[in-house]
């Protein structure tokens, strides 16, 4: 029963895919997460050990998307309060920003990068912080926030934009 299963969702995922996309896109305000969740609803409905226990697929195919949108939602607020942005450390890598010399530059330098930092979105803040506070590596990062390694690149691409911007506003 698994190969019928598996067009059956194939074809749901075609039927559904963009209205899924908008569903996500509407409460998350991020075109490439709301297309990973829509991507992670799908791969869930695959996962289904018993397909002839549900009624409705259609039904529960926006159930688990509901169910995935809480937990996106918990994820990011837990994320959000468990990074320190005030904490030591948060510099940008060298040759990303001009060298001062002067610990007073450094400083004044770290605490623009704070602000910097701040201003972007609460995973993608995470994914700045996980890798340079802490070490990690993209697969790290992807795993425990739950996003794909090349999300975790994305976030890494525009924080550092972002910061180089904010740093240097005639970019």
């Amino acid at each position: 029963m698994a190969d019928p299963w598996r067009k059956f969702v194939e074809r749901l995922f075609a039927d559904h895919r963009r209205r899924l996309q908008g569903f996500f896109y509407r409460r998350l305000r991020t075109k490439s997460e709301a297309s990973d969740l829509a991507q992670e609803v799908f791969l869930r409905m695959l996962g289904v050990r018993d397909p002839g226990a549900i009624r409705d697929p259609e039904v529960y195919l926006y159930t688990i998307a509901s169910n995935l949108e809480k937990e996106h939602a918990i994820l990011d607020r837990r994320i959000a309060s468990a990074v320190d942005i005030d904490g030591e450390g948060v510099d940008l890598p060298p040759g990303d920003a001009p060298e001062f010399g002067e610990a007073l530059d450094k400083e004044r330098r770290n605490a623009s990068v704070r602000e910097a930092i701040a201003q972007l979105s609460p995973k993608c803040r995470a994914t700045v912080l996980m890798q340079y506070d802490y070490g990690m590596s993209y697969q790290e990062i992807a795993a425990r926030l739950g996003i794909s390694t090349n999300m975790v690149k994305k976030y890494h691409s525009q924080a550092i934009t972002h910061c180089r911007r904010w740093l240097d506003p005639q970019r």
